[in-house]
């Protein structure tokens, strides 16, 4: 396989397969809804417009305020000064357009334009987003405020608008239809393990990964002002909460019974809306501040390693780069089942590639394989599809030749994508109680 150019489309190799899919169907929408912006993967660094239309558009807008402002004051010797100034926004130093600005005296007559300084061409650098892109975004995410969820949003774009969903599903369909630009959706747990049903949509819908971000889980027993820890009846969390705090319950001595519901920041808005005194949340220290419960244990979880990594999804891909660690993520498939797995492994192997995730998931489509033999009989196997991440850029050699020499031995292969690691410190949650 031949390194990938910056100008090549990213999504002919991010796609990689001898045959179409059974199981890749377009998704039908309950109503129709009509995209009202489009934006290219293309940022300006400035800020002003994030296409190219926009940019242009900013250049026209820059042009015809210094025009009205030559005409209104008619001060020749800021007139150069001005359309400087507001030309300098869009490139740095000037607008790479002509913008044929000609300023105008007294009497309206035209007078020719002042000997502009060389204007400063575009590079790649002003054309590719870098790998941590944005802040003022829209980010989707599954939960109410208070979630995790919306902490590893914040997290990843700092100073986005937050935008909650009711269901995965939705995160994933706000971002298809322009209604949000990002979306950040947990993969795995340290303790539950992984979310297999974000590995589903992944391959139901065409988002891509961008990148990753692991945020430490820190659990609190929450309840209404004034109850107490023997008052409880009931404890309501989401599953893999109460699963990640079920020997601290025991140990605080609560008689209760474990309820699950769709999220932990949603169990925390639950009990006050409802009134229930009865009842307590285990959700984090910003769902007791929101929805106006008190902390009436910190830290209850099992195991204070606990995180959980979440993965931000784009509308389109990133280009790969080569200048800081990167990790590349792919699902593939074979008609022969698991018999070709360990070609599949040494293929990484052979050059060194670190994997760092593996797991198989069955398929969704063809779950049953059946193996006709004379003198067996019929036996009935798994399809499975299977997961890898992998500490390698799809910039270097050594990867593009290690997923084609993957490709040989598959009948399907996508790289759902590659993208920056998550380098920032990391530390324990605080002990429990």
């Amino acid at each position: 396989m031949q390194a990938i150019s910056h100008v090549q489309n990213l999504n002919s190799y991010l796609i990689i397969r001898r045959s179409k899919p059974r199981f890749d169907k377009p998704v039908r929408l309950a109503v129709p809804v009509r995209c009202v912006y489009h934006s290219d993967s293309v940022q300006f660094p400035n800020g002003v417009g994030s296409s190219r239309v926009d940019w242009q558009s900013s250049c026209a807008i820059l042009s015809s305020k210094v025009f009205s402002q030559d005409q209104d004051s008619g001060d020749k010797s800021n007139t150069s000064s001005a359309s400087d100034h507001l030309a300098a926004a869009v490139n740095g130093h000037k607008t790479s357009l002509d913008l044929n600005l000609v300023p105008l005296d007294k009497k309206n007559k035209p007078q020719p334009p002042a000997k502009q300084p060389p204007q400063k061409p575009l590079t790649i650098t002003d054309l590719s987003p870098a790998p941590m892109h944005g802040s003022q975004l829209r980010v989707a995410y599954q939960g109410v405020p208070g979630a995790y969820s919306e902490a590893a949003a914040g997290k990843a774009y700092p100073n986005c608008e937050a935008i909650p969903c009711d269901q995965f599903e939705v995160a994933f369909q706000a971002v298809e239809l322009w209604i949000a630009d990002r979306a950040v959706l947990p993969v795995e747990n340290s303790l539950g393990g992984s979310i297999h049903r974000n590995y589903d949509l992944l391959l139901r819908h065409r988002l891509h990964i961008v990148g990753e971000v692991q945020l430490p889980v820190h659990h609190c027993l929450l309840a209404l002002p004034g109850v107490r820890k023997e008052y409880l009846t009931r404890v309501i969390s989401h599953p893999q909460a109460l699963s990640q705090c079920e020997n601290t319950i025991t140990k605080l001595g609560l008689n209760v019974t474990r309820e699950a519901v769709d999220d932990t920041a949603g169990a925390a808005e639950y009990i006050a809306t409802k009134n229930l005194r009865d009842t307590a949340a285990i959700a984090s220290a910003r769902a007791a501040e929101l929805y106006g419960l008190n902390v009436l244990a910190d830290g209850i979880q099992d195991d204070s390693s606990n995180v959980t990594r979440f993965v931000m999804l784009a509308r389109d891909p990133i280009i790969p780069r080569t200048d800081r660690p990167f990790k590349t993520s792919i699902v593939f498939a074979h008609e022969e089942g698991t018999s070709v797995l360990f070609k599949v492994l040494s293929a990484f192997a052979f050059r060194n590639i670190s994997l760092t995730k593996i797991e198989s998931r069955p398929h969704r489509n063809r779950p049953i394989r059946l193996v006709d033999d004379a003198n067996v009989g019929t036996a009935k196997h798994f399809e499975y599809m299977f997961y890898v991440d992998f500490e390698a850029s799809m910039a270097e050699v050594r990867a593009q030749n290690a997923l084609a020499e993957v490709q040989e031995f598959t009948s399907f292969l996508r790289v759902l994508g590659s993208y920056p690691m998550d380098m920032t410190p990391w530390c324990p949650s605080r002990g429990n109680p």
